[in-house]
């Protein structure tokens, strides 16, 4: 079996390589720079040059592959939602040129409305662009990252958790790791009808509950503040994004913030086990 995965040094590719590995395949990674890539995996692995905005190298990197794990990057030039369209189209063309026989998509909670909910809408674009190859594929729709609330350890260091979003409205949040677990078990099992599957983590969480948590777990007080999408537009130009990368990402927030219900429940299925004062103990605490 030839596996093929992107980002594979990402907060979830770089889980699905070790899971990979672990379970004796040795994956084909795609890289824009392979000599990145930490050397302890580099003899496990086939690393491949392979830029993911260049359709011709994705066809290139991807012949013989039986199983694809695709994540499409945020790009901060220009329009991103255009870009995930670009790398859409690219996969989707791999896809049917090589035959490829699943592929495993991380996507995002908020895709299934496919217009109005920022970045996501890109994410959305491949997700169409996939369906229309007619090759098995899964979309993983995926919560809210445990590992965004390190975007701004500055504020946490403060003891202040900001947040555009509404402070007591529980949403999924997901440990990457778990993401991965997921995708690497359904690159690895045989199938032939994809579809979706959300990801939605242990349970639901508001950044009220989440504040109170890192409170616990740091052993100092954080509270959650909210901001207004002025003020994250204000900070996101700070630091040099330009106008439609900013819209983007305030969009996403915009767009799932008010009474938003993800088109799969939460399940057994949906459901994963680690949890948020677990992680941010292994990963937050130690930067804080």
């Amino acid at each position: 079996m030839t596996v093929a995965i992107t980002t594979p040094r990402g907060h979830v590719g770089s889980h699905v390589l070790r899971a990979l590995v672990r379970a004796g395949v040795r994956p084909r990674v795609l890289m824009r720079d392979p000599d990145v890539l930490d050397p302890a995996w580099r003899p496990h692995v086939e690393a491949v040059r392979c830029d993911q905005g260049d359709a011709d190298a994705v066809v290139t990197a991807t012949r013989g592959v039986e199983a694809l794990f695709w994540v499409s990057p945020t790009s901060h030039e220009g329009d991103p939602v255009e870009a995930h369209a670009r790398l859409g189209a690219h996969v989707a063309r791999a896809v049917t040129e090589n035959g490829i026989a699943r592929t495993v998509f991380q996507s995002s909670v908020g895709a299934e409305q496919r217009h109005g909910a920022g970045e996501i809408d890109g994410l959305a674009r491949v997700e169409e662009a996939l369906d229309a190859t007619g090759a098995p594929v899964l979309h993983l729709r995926c919560a809210y990252f445990f590992t965004n609330l390190g975007l701004d350890l500055d504020g946490l260091r403060e003891g202040v958790l900001r947040t555009a979003w509404p402070l007591d409205a529980p949403m999924p949040w997901v440990d990457p790791r778990d993401i991965a677990e997921v995708a690497a078990a359904r690159l690895l099992a045989p199938w032939t009808v994809g579809g979706v599957q959300a990801v939605h983590g242990p349970r639901d969480l508001s950044f009220a509950e989440v504040a109170g948590q890192l409170t616990r777990v740091l052993g100092r007080p954080v509270r959650a503040e909210r901001v207004t999408d002025d003020d994250v537009r204000a900070g996101l130009t700070a630091v040099g994004l330009g106008d439609a990368a900013v819209e983007a990402i305030v969009g996403m927030a915009v767009g799932l913030r008010d009474g938003f219900v993800p088109e799969q429940p939460r399940t057994e299925v949906t459901t994963t086990p680690s949890t948020l004062a677990g992680w941010a103990d292994t990963h937050l605490r130690p930067v804080l």
